[in-house]
């Protein structure tokens, strides 16, 4: 994708129309193009060229925006760090992309002084938001220290910059740079939920994968309106972007998720679409309030990123009878979504068929194609897949073979061609030789009335070689009891599937992209 050359076209297109709202702030689309091609040439005229890594640490902002699309108008390769991470992984990511640059916010619990000592390859941090490059006093520098000082003679900490002060000397002129389908895109730092953080290469064609899918599978337009409660670090939060740049749409961002907050900005707006993980769905329909607010605006919604429970999808269905209800699948590596169901379609416990830019299979251990209706592993194979896990060569080795991208996935395809995700690999779980899936189990646990949210594990047992565990968070009007949810699981699985042992939690752990952590409930048990 040629960033400069779509923001331009759109811009041309709808001028004045709302591209980003902000905090009830709207920016217009040629204002987002001046700002964008401003900050390009600041960062430009600072030494930054192409295929330099540039890492980006912001809360969801309109500037986190306007980074991301300068950076892909001059060929950088873009690092999205997401705002929740310590100094110490902020410390990792770096030094393991080797980053030039970091455009950051202020943050109480980070030491820039402390962070670029621990970087070699830290030229330069933009700061945004300060005058002064401090993050806190424990940096050792005074917050009184006035801009004009530190900007004209010796900045307190070499190499800081201030985000206006790039912004301010930059022109707003199209950028002037050849840029290739294979050139370096994007580093995006993943540790999904099953461990070490891996850095996912996406080059400048696989910013096209998106929004291709994107045609195929719902009908956008420069009419809709979406609102985005994903962090823009994340894959699904960059699906935004491209969506608002290449189809016209108005973004209303938020900086968090914030279930009540999300219900009455699609009220206020009139927001027509939008796309979330599942633990974010699930806790906009268990508001008290959520039947009160008018969503007649919305055209669909897409719950993607795990295992859907259909049962609550129907219920928002209740309520908003007037959009198309669809459930999807994609990764990181593969540049999503990568299955959605078809609108109109009625079959919600799936996530739908294959776009036409990739290709998807279900396989044996041994990689042997199996038929519709059996489960195994989900591979990809398309210009879609990721170039590689960056300078991990092994671990890209582990997961690509033939061709074809092994996602850990399982899934099953049925005779219509439309794809079901039973869990991944990992959550399969053996009971005395019989196979457990963790999605089935947790889906007959979210029918009962009282369970908000639940996750189940294999524990290691003498006996039966694994028994199913189940954690699992009440819904606040409604309690019940571990044995009585036993019971209940009795009348919905087969014995052996009935969990072993349940657990009531306040709260699971989760990603910041909101998917829950099921290898930190096993390490605390195991512990």
């Amino acid at each position: 994708m040629n960033v400069s050359e779509v923001l331009t076209q759109t811009a041309q297109r709808y001028p004045s129309k709302p591209a980003i709202v902000f905090r009830d702030n709207p920016i217009t689309f040629s204002g987002l193009r001046d700002t964008v091609f401003q900050l390009a040439d600041g960062l430009l005229k600072l030494g930054i060229k192409k295929s330099d890594r540039v890492a980006v640490y912001l809360p969801n902002c309109p500037e986190y925006v306007y980074s991301y699309l300068a950076l892909f108008s001059i060929g950088a390769t873009v690092v999205p760090l997401d705002f929740m991470l310590t100094e110490e992984e902020l410390a990792n990511c770096l030094n393991h992309c080797q980053g030039k640059a970091l455009i950051a916010k202020e943050k109480e619990s980070l030491s820039l002084v402390s962070l670029k000592s621990k970087v070699a390859s830290l030229a330069d941090i933009i700061v945004l938001g300060s005058g002064n490059p401090g993050f806190n006093p424990l940096t050792g520098i005074s917050r009184a220290t006035p801009v004009d000082e530190w900007r004209m003679g010796t900045p307190p900490l070499r190499g800081s910059r201030s985000f206006e002060e790039i912004l301010s000397k930059g022109s707003a002129i199209t950028p002037d740079i050849k840029i290739d389908d294979k050139d370096p895109a994007l580093i995006m730092y993943t540790s999904g939920t099953t461990g070490q953080a891996k850095g996912i290469l996406l080059n400048y064609r696989h910013l096209d994968g998106t929004p291709e899918a994107m045609k195929h599978f719902v009908d956008l337009s420069d009419q809709d309106v979406k609102i985005s409660p994903l962090p823009l670090s994340h894959s699904g939060g960059l699906i935004y972007i491209q969506n608002c740049i290449v189809f016209g749409i108005t973004l209303i961002l938020m900086e968090r998720f914030q279930p009540l907050e999300f219900l009455k900005n699609i009220q206020k707006y009139r927001v027509t679409c939008f796309h979330m993980v599942p633990s974010m769905y699930y806790a906009i329909l268990h508001l008290k309030e959520f039947e009160s607010f008018d969503l007649s605006s919305l055209r669909w919604l897409v719950v993607f990123g795990a295992p859907s429970d259909p049962h609550s999808l129907r219920r928002f269905h209740q309520y908003c009878p007037n959009a198309h209800l669809l459930n999807g699948w994609g990764m990181t590596e593969t540049c999503p979504p990568n299955t959605v169901i078809p609108l109109g379609s009625k079959k919600i416990e799936s996530v739908g068929v294959p776009a036409p830019n990739c290709q998807v299979r279900i396989v044996a251990e041994d990689n042997r194609q199996l038929q519709q209706g059996e489960v195994g592993e989900i591979v990809i194979k398309g210009w879609v897949v990721m170039d590689g896990y960056y300078k991990e060569p092994r671990l890209t080795e582990e997961v690509m073979r033939d061709g074809w991208f092994h996602t850990g996935d399982l899934g099953r395809f049925d005779e219509e061609g439309f794809l079901y995700i039973v869990g991944r690999k990992k959550d399969m779980i053996k009971v005395s030789g019989e196979i457990v899936y963790s999605f089935e189990v947790e889906n007959a646990l979210l029918k009962h009335a009282a369970v908000q949210e639940a996750a189940v594990v294999g524990m290691p047992d003498r006996l039966r070689g694994e028994m199913v565990k189940a954690f699992v968070v009440f819904k606040k009007e409604v309690q019940s009891t571990p044995e009585e949810l036993r019971s209940f699981c009795r009348e919905h699985l087969a014995h052996f599937k009935v969990p072993h042992s349940i657990e009531v939690r306040d709260s699971l752990p989760k990603t910041p992209s909101g998917k829950i952590q099921k290898e930190k409930l096993k390490a605390q048990e195991i512990i």
